[in-house]
């Protein structure tokens, strides 16, 4: 995040759990890493131009997701270049999600 403009602040918690659940994150939404940015959630290998959105957008919402650690996501690079398709879901208020952007699709 910090490569693509944004300040970071690093906490190291011994678990995220609390965290989350006190932010409306649900244990299937889990990832490694959990960061607050403008009133916002964001779990998981969120992409920077996700996150820009999400602030230019302003919806009604917990935060954003990248459940899991998908091949290719931001920080899950690999030295060959593998990737594998994944979702950024919009965490809805009440716990629902939606789609938010996708990455890594063969075009259509």
């Amino acid at each position: 995040m910090r490569a693509a403009g944004f300040k970071a602040e690093v906490h190291e918690l011994p678990d995220l759990g609390s965290l989350r659940t006190s932010r409306g994150i649900s244990d299937d939404l889990a990832s490694c890493h959990t960061a607050l940015i403008g009133g916002y959630v964001l779990e998981g290998h969120v992409p920077a131009a996700d996150v820009r959105r999400l602030l230019a957008e302003r919806p009604e919402a917990v935060g954003l997701a990248v459940p899991s650690m998908p091949l290719g996501s931001p920080g899950m690079e690999t030295a060959d270049g593998a990737r594998e398709p994944y979702e950024t879901l919009l965490v809805l208020k009440g716990g629902g999600t939606r789609v938010f952007a996708r990455h890594g699709q063969a075009a259509s």
